[in-house]
């Protein structure tokens, strides 16, 4: 539960947040066993993602403890889109500010920013071990796809969610 005592800020990212952006991103994927070395430069490439989605930011207390990426339209963070359909990349939050609010506050926020690019629905994909992950995406409302789950790479199998808006 969040504590109402903290302040919790979500905002499109700038491009002086990308270096810590890239640093939270890299930690929890590394850090929670759901990442190999081969893709912490994609991790780290947030000027990338910025190119062609909309990078978001959580501050808890003026600290930056979260980011994700919503693509509404189209491009190479928007796999598994069709027209019309956003999809949320990336999500990431502190091992420490987990619980405040801020992995709520940026889908959210995700969800928000699809409506208002006219998108229906809003798409993502998750590892089978992303467990807290999961129980955020159902508290929104998103919904359990299987037949669209697919493997990127070989061995890396992805659960997909849909919501829709």
């Amino acid at each position: 539960m969040a504590d109402p005592t903290r302040a919790l800020q979500i905002r499109i990212a700038i491009p002086a947040d990308f270096d810590t952006i890239a640093e939270l991103t890299e930690r929890v994927y590394v850090d929670g066993g759901f990442s190999d070395p081969t893709y912490v430069p994609a991790l780290r490439d947030v000027a990338s993602r910025a190119a062609s989605t909309t990078v978001l930011i959580a501050l808890l207390d003026d600290v930056l403890v979260g980011a994700v990426a919503i693509a509404t339209r189209g491009g190479p963070y928007a796999e598994q889109a069709g027209p019309g359909e956003a999809v949320m990349r990336m999500l990431a939050v502190s091992q420490t500010a987990r619980g405040a609010g801020a992995g709520a506050g940026l889908i959210q926020a995700c969800i928000d920013a699809a409506r208002t690019d006219g998108c229906t629905l809003l798409r993502l994909s998750t590892q089978h071990a992303m467990t807290a992950a999961h129980r955020l995406y159902e508290r929104a409302g998103f919904l359990r796809t299987p037949a669209r789950d697919w493997s990127p790479l070989p061995g890396m199998d992805l659960l997909t969610y849909q919501l829709s808006l």
